[in-house]
């Protein structure tokens, strides 16, 4: 036990999500075989005790993997709040249970035995790949609300998820796909920008709450005509109005990185004054 390594997700930022948790995959192997040689030999009742470990071990699998993958983003995000949903926490509880069952009732073992085993198991899983995170992020915040931030923030991503469903679809004009799309994705920079110091909330908070607002109303009033409804003036109007949206994006691009500068600034003259003190 003691040379299990425990998983590190700082360590496996680079994994995709169909690698995470793999190794408990390898363990579903021996019990489909037995599932499928139950069924070959026609032994019901091994078919069906088979059959419910192999879910039971599934669903631990799976369980992981939704941990894993809400660990991995949780890791990568600066300012955020713990997952909400302890799966990993109800895996390594699934993983006992199916132990007991595969050993005690499907293997015969005695309910020691079984006790024993499980335990093992919870103890090994938790060692590999640890329980969920439970503490918020929410360091460097000034004097910011938390849940002022997270509300913004998730607005504004709800907002840019109704463009790009639009923006996905047939959407007829291509200069004007092209041209959302670049407005999107410079948008999704600024809300990572803010996540990455939500004290930028203050600065750009009008523009997440006004700008995407009249950005997503304009797409969706757009998509609800035909094409041969909509007059040159008005597609013209819209494409100046994407130009200009893409010039206010880039100052409030600009802005921020002027923020994140002042407050480099005060930053080092504080130091300053620490150090001639």
């Amino acid at each position: 036990m003691a040379k299990v390594k425990k998983y590190n997700p700082k360590m496996n930022l680079g994994y995709t999500k169909a690698r995470r948790g793999l190794l408990l995959y390898f363990f579903l192997t021996p019990l489909f075989l037995a599932v499928v040689l139950a069924l070959l030999a026609r032994d019901i009742s091994a078919f069906g005790l088979n059959l419910i470990a192999f879910i039971l071990f599934y669903g631990t699998a799976k369980l992981n993997t939704w941990g894993l993958a809400n660990e991995f983003k949780y890791q990568q995000e600066k300012f955020t709040k713990a997952p909400t949903k302890p799966y990993k926490t109800m895996s390594a509880i699934l993983m006992g249970i199916a132990t007991l069952f595969t050993a005690t009732i499907a293997g015969g073992e005695s309910l020691f035995s079984g006790i024993f085993l499980a335990s093992v198991a919870i103890v090994g899983y938790v060692l590999h790949y640890g329980l969920d995170p439970r503490t918020d992020k929410l360091e460097n915040i000034g004097d910011v609300s938390a849940e002022l931030v997270f509300k913004t923030l998730a607005d504004a991503r709800a907002k840019l998820s109704g463009i790009e469903s639009h923006i996905q679809k047939d959407f007829r004009d291509l200069e004007l796909r092209e041209k959302l799309s670049l407005a999107v994705e410079k948008s999704e920079y600024i809300i990572q920008n803010i996540q990455d110091d939500p004290k930028d909330i203050r600065v750009a908070r009008k523009f997440l709450l006004v700008y995407l607002d009249g950005l997503e109303k304009v797409t969706n009033s757009y998509m609800a005509m035909e094409e041969s409804d909509i007059k040159g003036e008005t597609k013209a109007r819209l494409h100046q109005l994407l130009d200009d949206v893409e010039v206010k994006f880039d100052k409030e691009l600009t802005r921020l990185k002027k923020n994140n500068q002042f407050d480099l600034d005060v930053n080092i003259d504080v130091l300053q004054q620490q150090i001639k003190h």
